[in-house]
């Protein structure tokens, strides 16, 4: 275990703190300005959703925008110490994590998203009717963005080939550009959908990219690790005020912004495919949307009393804190058994093929009998 090694680890954690402690002394003059521009939570109407609407009118005009913290201070803290990196670089260069193969696009996308979801909270609070933009514009938006970054991907970096954790890396050439979109589009959307309790959404994403964060530091890439570890130190402040009953709700500045963000810190890794382990819940919940809607369309009646499923277990009379804690359990078993898989999977596939042997001292967890090569699908 190098110098170098312990050295950026302690960044990591000292990153994470500095996170957690700006967002934490932001907060009380957030939250003030939330509610005195009564930047509110407009619940959909009975008629739309009258489940829904029964379960959550008592949080109507609670304020909503709090995600606005997290990218916030994630963006204030890459951009300050990338100043102070160039303005007293003996001092500051180590905690400089601004790097453009590794922070940049995840960066650009966290700012990029965050603004439209901002838009999206200002049309909700100050609408009579509330709900924002229509699930399809949202769709639209996601995929925008997933275009532009499967175009830099592809086109600008030349990334083509996918890691299949236990197989080995497959070029998949132009395919590479669905499957980008793909992964984004349905981040975003899964993570907008467990945005519905209070805290559910927070915990969930902070054991994701703490996950995603242990992974990009493990494969060397530091300043990635860095900046999931910010978001971390950001969504435990978050978490301190939107357990129940919340001071203030993420809103789409949040939830769009860090469903986006994470797909691609899931692609820069490489390790896309373990996305939905890590991110178990984010699937059961869009799926538990697509099943009602699509029971609702072809068959005329509903599988669920409300989706996402979240909804159905308060609907069947679980508290709120019993849903968000267990569904908090359940994303840390998760993320813990994804990172594993990685783990794995770099001991047993991955290192085989290095031609550098590995670490004195490392134990494989199984015996490196061989790996798999690059395989080209036509």
């Amino acid at each position: 275990m190098g110098a170098n090694f312990i050295n950026e680890f302690i960044r990591v954690l000292l990153l994470t703190t500095l996170g957690f402690t700006v967002a934490m002394a932001l907060t009380p003059a957030w939250a003030a300005v939330l509610y005195r521009l009564h930047l509110g939570k407009q619940i959909r109407g009975s008629a739309l959703a009258p489940v829904f609407s029964k379960l959550h009118q008592h949080k109507a005009g609670t304020p909503t925008m709090g995600g606005v913290l997290i990218w916030g201070v994630t963006a204030l803290l890459v951009f300050l110490f990338a100043v102070l990196a160039k303005v007293q670089p003996e001092l500051f260069g180590r905690f400089n994590f601004l790097n453009r193969a590794q922070t940049l696009l995840p960066l650009g996308a966290l700012l990029a998203t965050a603004v439209v979801g901002l838009f999206d909270d200002l049309v909700d609070s100050y609408s009579h009717k509330g709900g924002g933009l229509t699930m399809g514009r949202r769709l639209a938006i996601y995929t925008t963005i997933a275009v532009v970054g499967a175009y830099w991907f592809y086109f600008k970096l030349g990334w083509t080939q996918l890691h299949v954790p236990f197989v080995g890396d497959l070029d998949i050439g132009l395919w590479y550009v669905p499957f980008f979109i793909f992964v984004i589009v349905g981040t975003a959307f899964s993570v907008n959908e467990i945005d519905g309790l209070d805290g559910l959404a927070g915990g969930t994403l902070l054991t994701a990219f703490a996950a995603y964060g242990v992974i990009a530091f493990t494969l060397g890439r530091y300043d990635l690790a860095t900046f999931c570890a910010v978001i971390v130190g950001a969504l435990l402040a978050f978490l301190w005020f939107n357990i129940p009953p919340a001071r203030f709700f993420m809103g789409d500045t949040g939830a769009m912004s860090l469903g986006v963000t994470l797909g691609i810190i899931a692609l820069l890794t490489n390790y896309a495919l373990l996305l939905p382990i890590i991110g178990l819940l984010f699937v059961v919940e869009s799926l538990s949307f697509f099943i009602q809607v699509t029971a609702k369309k072809f068959f005329g009646r509903k599988v669920f009393i409300s989706a996402p499923i979240h909804h159905h277990l308060e609907a069947i009379g679980w508290p709120e804190s019993k849903i968000v804690m267990r569904f908090w359990v359940i994303a840390g078993v998760t993320a813990s058994l994804g990172v594993a898989l990685f783990l794995v999977d770099q001991q047993w596939v991955v290192a085989p093929n290095k031609k550098s042997p590995p670490s004195v001292g490392a134990i494989p967890l199984w015996p490196p009998d061989g790996g798999a090569s690059t395989v080209k699908v036509p």
